[in-house]
């Protein structure tokens, strides 16, 4: 999809209200030098805020937010999960999940303050790209299904098994509704 940078950043405006950041939640957004320019870091920021928002986190919530090329996803992909091949998107959780147990010498260890440290979400901009064109929607679409899709699992979402991913699948419609300013329905 080509548009030029002022086409595109109107694009963002009216994709998602600017009234979603929060300046109390900290979103840590990363992007790739040769990504910048495609994405908003601050409309990234937005859309993880809303996500967040929506599932009831507190303003004292933080993580982090990388958008990243094929190679560094593919790699990440295959070191954490096995699959040597490119992904959309990747969640690093940091809070604890039922059932689920990290040994000591693996454990996160964190600052005594009050932040509740979620993890870090990683998108590949290029698959994006991809499953965009694919799917016949806009780019800032694919985009903030991705970061909704990421939050999700930063938060405890499954999509392993069906009955969990129906209800993930559900909740990212109705975020993505939010986020698009209309009726889930």
């Amino acid at each position: 999809m080509a548009l030029s940078n002022s086409g595109r950043q109107l694009l963002f405006v009216s994709f998602l209200p600017l009234c979603y950041y929060d300046p109390d939640m900290e979103i840590n957004v990363l992007i790739d030098d040769k990504f910048e320019g495609k994405v908003d870091a601050t409309w990234l920021e937005g859309i993880a805020t809303q996500t967040l928002k929506a599932e009831g986190m507190s303003a004292n919530a933080e993580m982090g937010l990388v958008i990243t090329g094929q190679d560094k996803i593919r790699e990440l992909n295959k070191t954490y999960r096995g699959k040597d091949r490119p992904t959309d998107v990747m969640a690093f959780y940091m809070l604890p999940t039922e059932g689920k147990t990290a040994p000591e010498s693996e454990a996160f260890i964190t600052p005594p303050d009050d932040k509740v440290r979620l993890g870090e979400v990683v998108i590949s901009y290029p698959q994006a790209v991809i499953q965009a064109e694919e799917r016949n929607h806009p780019i800032e679409k694919e985009m903030a299904i991705l970061v909704i899709h990421g939050v999700l699992h930063l938060l405890g979402y499954d999509d392993e098994k069906p009955e969990p991913k129906k209800k993930m699948v559900a909740r990212e419609t109705e975020i993505l509704a939010l986020v698009e300013g209309r009726d889930a329905k």
